[in-house]
């Protein structure tokens, strides 16, 4: 059975660049947004879920010139590690640094001065910048 959900105009354009972006369909990508939001929370210890992050990173990424890069943040350094495409392997003291070797790589044409904070997505779903994790002690 197929069901018809109605959206607005800019969310069905961000769907249909997300499915370029993955090479799938848009049906694809809804799907595997809801699988994500109906997987229940980890159940961990206290503290647990802070040290995961600060072990692991944050995922980030940006869609930039129609191609993704995907990193991980250290919230502990604010370093941040490209972890695919042409940048991959290189490490940015700041999100900023990360974000100018984006823009450099794909358009050296352009200025590369880039606020990496409000460049970097969250990747986990949630659409939001990486600013919205940031520590301002």
């Amino acid at each position: 059975m197929s069901e018809t959900v109605e959206v607005d105009e800019q969310t069905y354009r961000s769907l249909e660049f997300a499915a370029r972006m993955s090479g799938r369909t848009a049906g694809e990508v809804v799907a595997q947004l809801v699988a994500a939001a109906s997987m229940p929370p980890p159940v961990a210890k206290e503290d647990s879920e802070q040290q995961r992050t600060t072990l692991s990173g944050v995922a980030v990424y940006v869609d930039y010139e129609g191609r993704r890069t995907q990193g991980r943040y250290d919230p502990r350094t604010t370093r941040i590690d490209i972890t695919t495409g042409p940048l991959s392997g290189q490490s940015f003291k700041t999100p900023t640094g990360a974000a100018r070797a984006v823009v450099a790589h794909y358009k050296p044409d352009v200025s590369p001065n880039r606020n990496g904070w409000s460049f970097w997505l969250l990747d986990d779903g949630s659409g939001r910048f990486l600013q919205s994790i940031r520590r301002t002690s």
